[in-house]
């Protein structure tokens, strides 16, 4: 079960002449999104007590513009390639030497959200950069790419069970235009609220935080912590994805054994290794092993969905492969994914539960939000049966090649730090991506 909360919180300053100032935009309803009829617009009526001033500024943004001459295939390479980006820079920042987990996806998709309603050019091209996006419109033809292909709900047919939910919710002190209201519930197929953050901020924080722990079947609490939504904040912006799968191949029981994982700090630690005797994807490359185990797709054949295993050869060769990985700009994740089942000597993987948090200012340091702080939250578990997993993220802000060495039978025994990836194999997309340095620890602190 994969599940994810992206939560983003902007306050923004108010224009003391009370002058309009226009939220522009280029993102569109994608003709690939069934665009639903206008609905009423959901108002928080318990937080919300008076109508606005005349001081207070309207947010307006333009009609939609038709996403034009954006090669989608192209784009989605370069978001790939760029989950791994974002892994290397997290990592070198904040998780040196333990255990990882995020979603590339979740944060590629709020910041998406974040920078189609924002005014401020400064901070849109920041995010552009950052994204290595080379417009709005490819950021929102790839939104579009993931919403249609990657995120439908697969239960009914056999495949992994899916869910995308997004959520806005605005100061009702400002005088939203019809026209940004449609860009949410429209393209991003966002529920809309207005809700008063002078009055009754901690209430609001504590609703965001109920839709994000609902969301989740209650495996994410307190998205936002204490002091994130205040009486300056004007606008939250929401993200909820939930996956669960079941291995194509489930492990037996039977033959799960505890074995020795080996530590970067030269010692070991005992642990459930999962194991057994059928043909893997897996693929021998210069230095490394990767491993492919599919999830069940049955009558969903439209898409794949599989999680990685990339294995240094070199007991210490962790932070060598992160690099390696990062630094590639010719499709590093296609160019080295194990494509025929293969006979396997020892093979076996740990069962492994782990969770991290950070804060990423430090770890997205080119990305400029300015004073906003962005928290991220995620969890992953893995055992014979399948995988489930946990994201949260917040932003909130204060006002002011193969190799040619491949054997007949292949061992693959991950008892030392290695790197996982969900990905759905089709599109390329990256859900979750982490890596394991001791799986006998399940938190980050």
């Amino acid at each position: 079960m994969y599940k994810l909360i992206k939560i983003f919180t902007e306050t923004l300053m108010m224009d003391p002449k009370g002058k309009k100032q226009k939220l522009s935009t280029s993102a569109i309803a994608s003709p690939s999104l069934d665009l639903k009829k206008k609905k009423k617009q959901k108002v928080s009526k318990s937080l919300i007590t008076t109508s606005p001033s005349h001081s207070e500024k309207d947010l307006v943004i333009p009609s939609p513009s038709v996403i034009s001459k954006v090669d989608v295939g192209i784009a989605m390479k370069k978001q790939t390639d760029n989950a791994m980006f974002l892994t290397e820079k997290v990592i070198s920042a904040v998780a040196t030497d333990s255990n990882f987990v995020f979603s590339p996806t979740s944060i590629n998709a709020a910041l998406t959200m974040f920078a189609a309603s924002s005014k401020d050019e400064t901070l849109r091209s920041s995010i552009l950069s950052f994204i290595r996006s080379n417009s709005i419109d490819e950021l929102n033809a790839v939104f579009s790419e993931i919403a249609t292909i990657v995120l439908p709900d697969g239960s009914a047919s056999g495949g992994p069970k899916i869910s995308a939910v997004n959520g806005v919710w605005m100061a009702q002190s400002l005088r939203v235009d019809p026209s940004l209201k449609d860009l949410f519930e429209n393209f991003f197929k966002a529920s809309f609220s207005l809700v008063d953050f002078r009055v009754k901020a901690e209430e609001v924080r504590e609703e965001v935080n109920a839709w994000g722990s609902k969301h989740t079947n209650g495996l994410i609490k307190n998205i936002l912590p204490p002091g994130s939504v205040t009486m300056d904040t004007v606008s939250i912006y929401g993200n909820a994805l939930y996956f669960k799968g079941t291995w194509e191949q489930k492990f037996p029981k039977r033959l799960t054994r505890d074995k020795e994982f080996h530590l970067l700090s030269g010692t070991s630690v005992s642990v459930p290794f999962m194991r057994n005797n059928r043909k893997q994807y897996v693929e021998k490359y210069n230095g490394f092993k990767v491993l492919k185990l599919p999830f069940r797709q049955s009558g969903d054949t439209n898409r794949q969905f599989s999680m990685y295993f990339y294995l240094p050869d070199a007991m210490d060769g962790l932070n060598s492969l992160v690099e390696k990985m990062a630094s590639s700009t010719c499709g590093f994740l296609d160019s080295h994914t194990p494509r025929i089942q293969a006979e396997v000597g020892q093979f076996r993987i740990p069962k492994f539960k782990i969770d991290f948090g950070f804060e990423a200012s430090s770890a997205l340091n080119g990305l400029d939000l300015g004073s906003f702080k962005l928290y991220h939250k995620a969890l992953v578990d893995i055992d014979e049966d399948g995988a489930e997993a946990a994201a949260v993220t917040a932003v909130s802000c204060a006002s002011g090649g193969r190799g040619s060495n491949r054997s007949r039978r292949i061992d693959f025994v991950a008892d030392h730090p290695f790197i996982f990836m969900i990905r759905e194999d089709k599109t390329g997309t990256v859900l979750f991506v982490g890596q394991v340095v001791d799986p006998s620890k399940s938190s980050s602190d």
